[in-house]
């Protein structure tokens, strides 16, 4: 995080207010547009209550749970599920499930969001007189649009955000401002109501109403920029959030009033179908309707770009942490955690514009949106408890109170949104497709690391010393690098072993041994060295942040230019013709691939994991690449993975004179 960011000053909100509340921030352009569409006969009860709901949702939801208590579950400096998770993952192995899954979930709400956000801004256009017949909810006129600027706003991401992204905060301010204002000059006209953020309207509303899980699954909406608030910590830091947040609320909620204003004060019978509050409040529409529409369309995709980012950096997180299969990372430009991945980037993309296409208007969207939200609050309610009760220490009774408010509430919205699950179905495969990857993932490393063989190195040293000295085998290279898994350096997998002395005995100078550690914190990079055998085994740890790429040529590099310098090291070519002209020795990497052998004998579950893990790992990026390792540096060499060797094969032997007989 920058630490400008960690105290609060003016930049700093002003930035805050561009990063994380497009989300959240462009929500009245759609929310009680739902409400007035769904919730029945239009009538005080309603509009009352709808606001009370809202005002009370922000309230609990918004500001309890994310502004005030999950805020504080920073992970130096930074937020996410995968940041909460790295926090209390010790306290139960199980919690990877609730992680993956929120993640999961997440990461689909990024086909949605966009284009929700941006069709209804551009429908804003049907307000304008002259345009309003061309410009008519679902027309293809809209839809082409929407995609353009879905396409452009992908097309981009490859560049990076820093031009652009310094325009986000006063875009944003403006925003706000004018909502808030917009929303006054309503309430000026009708002051009454301000009685609509008492709860008793909101109890009055849902008590005994028939459309009581569609209002809830529309109320909902109001916050679904929660999640990725806490997501974006990093990027701003909790104070700013925490005071910008103060004045998005109030803009908010004045925004919801002035709508709540308007419909109470249309005359009684008044169809309320195809009609949007929010742009009726647009004061003389033939001058400032466009102006409005405009500064909506920006709006949204400031959201919509905030969005993506927190997904690039979700799957980078991902894949760090193991959650994940290696994919192409890029870093379009020198800022700070500012990454593009381009299949995650394509991916979201197609999402997008098939979603445009099937839902056409952003009132079908709104039907379909909001499950995978709640489903990733509920997750995250789940890691919040142990980060309250085990890493803050506190009280059971607070957090147990804590907990059953944050449950109830989630849980009741959860229960509104599953009835939006048959409109849904068209990207369920997404979500659980994510979801699956996640998993299958997960508990592959798992199975794979059990059976995983240390030997003691120290036992090993005596063969490597005699190997190295053999001069009647040629010399394979004269600094040779394994990756090891091994966690205590006086240990080394059976296989390295295996590797260097049995399949075509590898003769070296010098034998590095090189361990990634990935840290619970963000942007750890540390390393120590330990010199096994002085000149002839030497092991590097590299601790590594979970938002660090382990480009591990580009590390190593920076290691040996450092003991170099230091005068532990000479890399000067051991070969006589080469070393009185100090050329520098050769370096070459060995990476060891598994592939399922044949030879083994599974259950079914661990059969299906594995199987789907390589038919996975096919389409992810190969180890070289993931480590970064230049190809003309590296050997990769096919290791077979025996899970459960086949045992007891009835194999009979007979004898020669035996079987002329049987012929």
């Amino acid at each position: 995080m920058n630490p400008h960011l960690k105290k609060v000053t003016a930049a700093g909100l002003l930035i805050t207010l561009g990063i994380i509340f497009g989300d959240i921030g462009t929500s009245p352009l759609y929310v009680f547009q739902t409400l007035v569409t769904e919730g029945g006969t239009v009538n005080e009860t309603l509009v009352l209550g709808s606001i009370s709901c809202i005002f009370w949702t922000l309230t609990l939801q918004t500001t309890f749970k994310y502004i005030v208590i999950t805020l504080q579950a920073d992970n130096k400096g930074e937020g996410g599920i995968f940041s909460l998770y790295a926090l209390v993952r010790r306290y139960g192995k199980w919690l990877a499930i609730p992680a993956i899954i929120g993640a999961g979930t997440l990461l689909a709400d990024g086909i949605i969001t966009p284009p929700i956000s941006v069709t209804s801004a551009i429908e804003g256009l049907n307000n304008v007189p002259s345009l309003a017949s061309s410009f008519v909810p679902g027309s293809w006129l809209i839809i082409g649009i929407v995609i353009g600027i879905i396409l452009l706003l992908f097309f981009f991401q490859q560049f990076g955000t820093k031009v652009v992204g310094s325009a986000f905060g006063p875009v944003m301010l403006i925003w706000f401002i004018m909502i808030a204002v917009l929303g006054g000059m309503q309430i000026a006209h009708y002051p009454e109501i301000f009685k609509a953020l008492s709860p008793y309207y909101g109890y009055r509303l849902l008590v005994g109403n028939p459309h009581i899980l569609i209002l809830l699954g529309a109320v909902f909406l109001c916050t679904t920029g929660a999640e990725a608030l806490y997501s974006d910590l990093g990027h701003c830091g909790r104070k700013n959030i925490q005071k910008s947040w103060i004045f998005v609320k109030t803009a908010l909620v004045l925004n919801y009033l002035g709508q709540g204003a308007w419909v109470l004060m249309q005359p009684a019978g008044t169809k309320f179908v195809g009609i949007n509050p929010f742009y009726q409040i647009v004061p003389l529409p033939h001058l400032f309707m466009i102006p409005c529409v405009a500064l909506a369309t920006l709006a949204t995709i400031i959201a919509s770009q905030a969005l993506i980012s927190g997904s690039f950096t979700l799957i980078s997180e991902a894949v760090s942490m193991n959650f994940w299969p290696r994919i192409t990372i890029k870093y379009p430009s020198n800022i700070r955690g500012q990454i593009y991945i381009p299949s995650i980037n394509w991916l979201l993309c197609f999402g997008c514009v098939a979603v445009t296409l099937y839902f056409q208007t952003s009132e079908h969207m709104t039907a379909a949106y909001g499950f995978s939200i709640t489903i990733a609050m509920l997750m995250t309610t789940i890691l919040m408890y142990y980060f309250m009760r085990y890493v803050k220490h506190w009280p059971v009774w607070l957090v147990t109170i804590i907990l059953c408010v944050f449950l109830c509430v989630e849980f009741t919205f959860f229960v509104a949104n599953a009835i939006k699950l048959l409109k849904r179905l068209f990207f369920v495969v997404f979500e659980v497709g994510l979801i699956f990857t996640m998993y299958i993932w997960f508990k592959a490393r798992k199975i794979n690391n059990r059976f995983l063989h240390f030997v003691d190195l120290k036992d090993q040293i005596p063969m490597l010393n005699a190997l190295s000295a053999d001069q009647t085998i040629p010399k394979y290279s004269s600094q040779l690098i394994y990756l090891t898994k091994a966690n205590n350096s006086k240990q080394i997998e059976e296989k390295i072993v295996y590797s260097i002395m049995s399949r075509s005995p590898k003769r070296a100078d010098t034998y590095w041994f090189i361990h990634i550690d990935t840290t619970d914190e963000p942007y750890t990079m540390e390393y120590s060295v330990d010199h096994i055998e002085e000149g002839k085994i030497i092991r590097v740890d590299l601790r590594l942040g979970f938002r660090i790429q382990p480009r591990v040529n580009v590390l190593f590099r920076k290691v040996v230019e450092d003991m170099v310098s230091r005068g532990e090291l000479s890399i000067i070519s051991t070969y006589p013709s080469l070393r009185q002209f100090k050329v520098v020795s050769d370096f070459k990497f060995v990476i060891l691939e598994k592939f399922l052998s044949y030879n083994n004998l599974f259950s079914i579950s661990e059969s299906f994991i594995l199987n789907s893990y390589f038919s996975i790992k096919k389409l992810a990026l190969s180890e070289a690449k993931t480590f970064g390792l230049d190809t003309s540096e590296t050997y990769v060499e096919k290791i077979p993975l025996v899970v459960k060797p086949v045992s007891n094969i009835a194999l009979k032997r007979i004898d020669p004179v035996t079987l002329e007989h049987m012929v």
